[in-house]
């Protein structure tokens, strides 16, 4: 029988869902909410009655019965520090998402409003393989101050459904490769997936790894101590620097590679040396994660917005090929990745896991 599902993806200006009926997108919508809509709400939770009516209105709109739904499957937010998986929207996870455990994100609303349309229609609700997926050693944490461990933060959803994928397509387990996978979009982030487990990972938002679009990725860190004592700049002006106005906003004055790729086009060498840049500093990750793996690596996954670059994937299958094979899965299915964590439990290939 097949299973029908709502699919939830809440942006800080945007709800984006699809409906699905088993891997088949009957129908997806972009829901666009202006800075005033948001506006009104003085936190993240107290927006869920606004965007559940915006869903449901457009569920009537398609004349589509809410009753036909077999799960529905919701973004999952920032929650505790979790193995990677798809979890029931229980009543512990509901309330950290409510708290906002590790901060206040739109996307905290997936599980809420799974679970709340899932209850008035007795379906499971579940969220799947939110950014704060942590299956990091115990020798990874370490970063030389102990004050600060290194995190995992990464584009954990994506990632781990790509490596689903590859495995799947090679009639293998994912619990049975060793993959290095690389996800480049607005940040990167570069995973060693050994045996279904990403057990070092370059945190995308603000820690590690190569420069991204609009991160700064590392940074020398004498350098960046006296740059914040040396007063002229606020903590949120330094932070910004290294988290939407760093990398290629910061070098070139654009977030988009393909303007980027246009620059090259035309002749500017400066374009096209901060694009070498890039390549070479992603490529020291791949490197890096290839040691992690003990040079034993299946193959080298490439996924996100810059996977379209072919300028990009061949600087770094140049560079890196000699570790393993490439596989090249461009852009991010966020609403498919989430459908198929759900159809795994529903479908019994995996345990729904307990928060």
């Amino acid at each position: 029988m097949s299973i029908k599902s709502l699919i939830i993806n809440p942006g800080s200006t945007s709800t984006k869902i699809g409906v699905f009926e088993d891997e088949n997108l009957l129908f997806e919508e972009t829901l666009r909410h202006s800075t005033e809509e948001i506006g009104r709400y003085a936190s993240i939770v107290d927006q869920k009655d606004f965007r559940k009516d915006i869903i449901m209105n457009l569920l009537k709109e398609k004349n589509f019965d809410i009753n036909s739904l077999n799960m529905i499957v919701g973004r999952g937010g920032m929650l505790k520090p979790i193995p990677g998986g798809t979890y029931k929207v229980t009543d512990d996870l509901l309330h950290d998402l409510e708290i906002g455990k590790q901060g206040q994100h739109a996307s905290n609303l997936g599980g809420i409003l799974a679970r709340e349309i899932g209850d008035e229609i007795g379906v499971p609700s579940f969220i799947v393989d939110p950014v704060v997926v942590d299956e990091l050693c115990d020798i990874a944490r370490y970063s030389g101050v102990p004050e600060l461990p290194r995190t995992s933060v990464f584009h954990a959803l994506n990632q781990k459904a790509v490596a689903k994928r590859y495995a799947k397509e090679n009639n293998k387990a994912y619990d049975s490769l060793d993959l290095i996978v690389v996800h480049m979009g607005g940040g990167v982030s570069v995973g060693a997936h050994h045996l279904g487990q990403v057990i070092d990972v370059f945190n995308a938002l603000d820690g590690d790894g190569a420069f991204s679009p609009e991160r700064a990725g590392a940074a020398p860190s004498g350098a960046l101590i006296k740059m914040c004592f040396s007063g002229k700049y606020t903590e949120a002006e330094v932070y910004k620097k290294f988290v939407g106005g760093g990398g290629f906003n910061a070098y070139l004055g654009t977030n988009d590679m393909r303007d980027v790729d246009k620059m090259v086009d035309s002749g500017d060498a400066k374009a096209k040396e901060a694009r070498d840049a890039f390549i070479f500093q992603v490529s020291k990750n791949i490197g890096s994660m290839s040691a992690v793996l003990k040079g034993k690596v299946d193959a080298i996954v490439v996924t996100g917005g810059i996977a379209y670059d072919k300028a990009v994937v061949s600087g770094l299958k140049e560079a890196c090929e000699w570790i393993a094979p490439f596989t090249v899965y461009p852009g991010e299915d966020e609403l498919l990745a989430l459908v198929q964590g759900g159809l795994r439990v529903m479908n019994g290939e995996e345990q729904a896991k307990e928060y």
